[in-house]
């Protein structure tokens, strides 16, 4: 009996492995090109000869002037530092908290979802930051002023990691990461609470972008644009996007039933 339970695990054990690779693929796969993407951008910058000075700036100002300048009227410094919170911290854990929730119940069909909506949304908006650059609104409007960067130079420093020359403004990933994230807590998880935590973040998140003086209001629609157009793809066609992964899956399956009925079938003779 006991060379029959080792025949077993021997059947089982690799394929359980590549269960487990095949599933988390996606996510190591996003972290991954997201993560190269941003420390590459001024490299591949430089490697399509872009004209340095090349700004679209002045196409915002002529769509929709200056009215984001209105929401500083209301500024003060408890009100600044609560927005940078929230934009930093808040946004953070919105998306680490969505992955989070998803692998704690075991929900591999949303964390595919979220997985393959996060890497979405960079690549379409990837393109936009590198050949149609868009400066801040601080940067742009002489009214406008750069809460988020005169509170630390640290926070800079932080933010030039994804965003080098503060010019990836179209549309804004703030806005379109954090209205994916939350209609997947809103459409996926069961709990009430969850879903009332995400709609109060990225609420907060839509006003301190265009309140800190980072993004347009053109960006802001641009990113709830995508944020839909994503999360439609993502859920609408995850098994044909992730078919590879699924044929794979099922395969395994079927061959962890054929090796348990195979040692049924030797520890019952």
């Amino acid at each position: 009996m006991q060379k029959d339970l080792n025949l077993r695990r021997k059947g089982t054990e690799p394929n359980n492995k590549l269960h487990f690779i095949s599933n988390f693929l996606p996510y190591a796969f996003a972290a991954i090109l997201v993560f190269g993407l941003m420390l590459l951008q001024l490299d591949i910058e430089h490697l399509l000869k872009l004209n340095p000075t090349l700004n679209y700036a002045s196409f915002m100002v002529m769509i929709e002037g200056g009215a984001v300048t209105h929401l500083q009227a209301f500024a003060s410094p408890l009100l600044t530092y609560i927005s940078a919170f929230v934009y930093l911290i808040g946004f953070t854990g919105l998306l680490i908290g969505t992955f989070l929730i998803f692998a704690y119940k075991k929900d591999e069909k949303s964390l595919q979802e979220f997985s393959i909506a996060f890497t979405l949304i960079y690549l379409i908006a990837y393109p936009f930051y590198i050949l149609f650059p868009v400066d801040v609104t601080s940067k742009t409007l002489p009214n406008m002023a750069p809460l988020l960067y005169t509170l630390d130079p640290s926070i800079v420093h932080f933010v030039r990691i994804c965003d080098p020359t503060l010019d990836n403004c179209f549309p804004s990933l703030h806005a379109a990461l954090s209205l994916m994230a939350m209609l997947l807590i809103i459409s996926r998880a069961e709990n009430i609470g969850y879903k009332a935590v995400a709609v109060a973040i990225t609420i907060a998140i839509q006003f301190t972008i265009l309140y800190l003086g980072i993004h347009w209001i053109t960006d802001m629609i641009g990113g709830i644009m995508l944020a839909v157009t994503s999360y439609y793809i993502a859920t609408r066609y995850r098994e044909n996007i992730l078919g590879w992964s699924e044929r794979i899956n099922c395969k395994d399956e079927q061959e962890i039933r054929k090796n348990e009925k195979e040692s049924k079938g030797r520890i019952s003779q």
